[in-house]
């Protein structure tokens, strides 16, 4: 099995060389309303069992988990990996992560 874990600078380098790949934040609305990273896609960890069809069509594709820190993204990379998911990864240190090491605009909380 592959590593379930990529970190911020890995997933920066997929965006800015065009890599396809899904960027899936896990956060909740509010979180994903303060801060997020542009080219991600909102499907809160909350909802993912009943939602999971929405990303059928990434079943094969790359998908990149991320949260505020960490935690909650890794546990919706294990989920969607036990679902048949086979190319699914956390961002380590999550959004926070993003904020300190990628850009600094973005605010930390």
């Amino acid at each position: 099995m592959p590593p379930l874990e990529i970190d911020c600078k890995s997933v920066k380098e997929k965006l800015d060389t065009n890599h396809s790949f899904l960027l899936l934040d896990c956060r909740e609305q509010n979180e994903y309303d303060h801060v997020h990273i542009d080219e991600s896609r909102l499907l809160p960890m909350s909802e993912i069992q009943e939602r999971v069809g929405e990303l059928d069509e990434h079943r094969a594709e790359e998908i990149v988990v991320y949260c505020h820190h960490g935690m909650r993204s890794l546990q919706v990379t294990t989920w969607l990996a036990q679902n048949g998911f086979t190319n699914v990864k956390s961002m380590q240190g999550g959004i926070d992560a993003w904020s300190c090491e990628i850009d600094e605009t973005k605010p930390r909380y």
